[in-house]
């Protein structure tokens, strides 16, 4: 729906009976923030305003009063974007939401918004004739509920009676065993818009893949937004928890976020591909840009402590920024396709990224690749392992940090107040990550140290 006009708007609240409407934005960690709004003042326009620091609210929901956030902690407007209102699956009486961008006082766009950055970088292409296309692919746990955080995640009962155990890839048995689930859940995202390509039992015992249909960016970011809200609405309605960590479970496969993207003319035609269908210098330049600047960019693509532990020397969760064609252990993977469809796989960013930054950062990379004429390194044989090749990436949290933080290139791909206040946030919450003792710690130094 796109009304434009109050009548519509009224109209539209009294057909379905929305009394309230979610007014919500993505924060850094793509979780939904914002305000809960009668529907007639929603329709009459009223003006919403929230605190500037709220974008950047970190995890633990505390907030970093750097010098970027002043301790005044001043308003932004919350500004509909009303292609995005739609009626709420999940909640209990009839509601509607609508995804807002966080705009100054003054009108520009706030610098710590995740939508507002992803829109900065489109419009870079735009600038040129171009248009980015992506898909994501994304990876994520269904569980059992899980009362004390200090216990591991277990897989839930299922409709046979006895929780999954093994790995079922692939597996329609098991992908049917929690069908009220799949079906809530299917119904829940046709009527939020999301255009979800396949759904697959990915290796985990209860692990999951929904490829989302490629398309604008922002669109794309978006229906990836509403599809982990809707997951994690929809599975605590029936018991369950969906859990889009990067690592959720000890000795089980990580998930991911694969970014396929490419990029066409005004015209429609792939620039990544030349008339007679060989591959274009653009196509090259820009496989460059991802190798010389995702590494500055790797807090993007995997923001948390928990992040690292899904990059394993022999899996398919890559340790470099290595490509090659249709091999899965590279970081940029060129999937096997006709020339229209010649795209770059970034497998880098884990299931835990937020997709309007990890989009962002991949596009604005590429984009500089193009723009700089950058020459990438030879490709992989599909018969080669990039994981022997070594880490090319931070392998931690902490070295990722201190990697963006002193980064002008990541200050000048995404802006410097994004940066500096993205820091330090990520900051606070690695300093709470510190007063946590682990288990690990337990186990191995409580009775030898």
């Amino acid at each position: 729906m796109k009304p434009s006009h109050r009548s519509e708007l009224e109209a539209f609240f009294a057909q379905h009976g929305i009394r309230d409407v979610e007014c919500l934005f993505p924060d850094m960690s793509g979780y939904p923030r914002g305000k809960l709004m009668p529907a007639h003042s929603f329709a009459t326009g009223t003006e919403l305003r929230i605190a500037q620091a709220i974008p950047m609210q970190c995890v633990t929901g505390d907030y970093s009063y750097d010098p970027i956030f002043p301790d005044s902690d001043p308003d932004v407007r919350l500004v509909p974007d009303y292609s995005t209102l739609k009626r709420s699956p999940w909640s209990s009486v009839p509601r509607a939401f609508a995804i807002h961008d966080c705009l100054e006082l003054d009108g520009q766009p706030c610098a710590f918004s995740a939508r507002s950055l992803l829109k900065d970088v489109v419009a870079r292409y735009t600038a040129q004739g171009l248009t980015p296309v992506v898909a994501p692919e994304i990876e994520f746990y269904l569980t059992a509920p899980n009362v004390d955080p200090s216990q591991p995640l277990t897989a839930p009962m299922a409709r046979n009676g006895r929780a999954e155990a093994g790995q079922s890839a692939f597996s329609l048995n098991m992908l049917n065993e929690l069908a009220p689930f799949w079906d809530a859940f299917r119904t829940a995202l046709d009527g939020l818009g999301v255009q979800a390509d396949t759904w697959i039992h990915e290796v985990g015992a209860t692990q999951y893949e929904i490829n989302l249909m490629h398309g604008d960016p922002m669109a794309v970011a978006d229906q990836a937004f509403l599809f982990k809200y809707a997951a994690k609405e929809i599975a605590i309605q029936h018991g369950l928890n969906a859990v889009f960590m990067a690592k959720p479970i000890s000795g089980a496969q990580g998930s991911s976020m694969h970014l396929h993207q490419s990029v066409v003319d005004t015209s429609g035609r792939n620039i990544f591909s030349l008339d007679d269908g060989s591959e274009s210098e653009a196509f090259h330049h820009y496989i460059a840009g991802l190798q010389t600047y995702v590494p500055d960019l790797m807090l993007i693509f995997a923001p948390f402590v928990n992040s690292y532990r899904r990059y394993v020397t022999n899996s398919q969760a890559p340790v470099n920024l290595q490509w090659g064609y249709d091999n899965r252990t590279t970081g940029l993977r060129i999937p096997v396709s006709g020339p229209a469809a010649r795209r770059v796989e970034n497998r880098i960013a884990g299931a835990d990224a937020n997709p309007y930054l990890a989009i962002a950062a991949s596009l604005a990379a590429g984009l500089a690749g193009m723009d700089e004429h950058l020459t990438p390194t030879a490709p992989l044989l599909i018969s080669d392992n990039a994981s022997t090749l070594g880490f090319g990436l931070p392998r931690s949290f902490l070295p990722a940090h201190e990697r963006i933080a002193a980064s002008a290139s990541a200050r000048r791909l995404l802006g410097d107040a994004f940066v500096t206040g993205f820091c330090a946030a990520k900051g606070v919450e690695y300093d709470s990550y510190l007063y946590e003792v682990s288990a690990w710690e337990r186990r191995f130094l409580l009775p030898q140290v």
